[in-house]
């Protein structure tokens, strides 16, 4: 079973999302939290495998707390929890190390896949709901959210930018080759060739990447 940390000021969310949770067969709620800190100090004691972290709560946040447990537990995986409202704290938290984010009033099966794949490496982001965060960022902030291409890109090809953009979609290696018509292995050695080119660490920051700077769209 998915260890999970459930991370919300609202003790309504918080339980009855637990609650939800503890139904499944294939997740074990290990316990909960009321902010940022208090989700730091759980995760040093329980050692959840995930945790789901509201991005907006009094004290300490969900970007701050992302950024507490990923220095401390760099394995354990963190699922922001958001709404429409929270764009201009979403990159921050994936910045921070966060495998991407999911609204709240997602259903739980959705939820739940959100959760296997995290729990597998992969990088959750909403295709539509993303689509609407890089909307509301370029109207609020653009000068500081939605940059010029840097240097960089033109060293990818043609197919790599392909690869890029729906790995800022949230796609992962399958789901790309179904698209593009190549095999899974072809996508993962061109995922590799972005990471390379661009200097990123791994395919969550190729994945933030892609929508920071608006390949997404393109």
């Amino acid at each position: 079973m998915i260890k999970v940390l459930v991370v919300d000021d609202q003790p309504l969310v918080r339980e009855g999302l637990s609650t939800l949770l503890n139904l499944r067969p294939e997740i074990e709620v290990v316990g909960t939290a009321v902010d940022g800190e208090d989700a730091w100090q759980q995760s040093l004691d329980l050692l959840p495998q995930i945790v789901l972290m509201d991005i907006r709560m009094p004290g300490t946040n969900g970007v701050e707390g992302t950024r507490m447990i990923r220095e401390s537990l760099s394995d354990v995986k963190v699922l922001i929890l958001t709404t429409f409202n929270d764009s201009e704290f979403i990159f921050d938290a994936l910045e921070e190390g966060a495998s991407g984010y999911l609204l709240k009033d997602m259903p739980t099966d959705m939820i739940v896949q959100a959760i296997l794949t995290a729990h597998h490496g992969g990088v959750v982001l909403p295709k539509d709901f993303t689509m609407q965060v890089l909307k509301d960022i370029r109207l609020k902030t653009a000068t500081d959210y939605v940059k010029p291409l840097p240097v960089g890109i033109e060293e990818l090809t043609e197919r790599e930018r392909e690869v890029l953009k729906h790995l800022g979609h949230g796609l992962n290696n399958k789901e790309v080759a179904d698209l593009l018509f190549i095999t899974e292995g072809t996508v993962k050695n061109h995922v590799s060739n972005v990471i390379q080119k661009l200097g990123l660490r791994d395919r969550t920051q190729a994945a933030i990447y892609a929508v920071r700077y608006g390949i997404t769209v393109f």
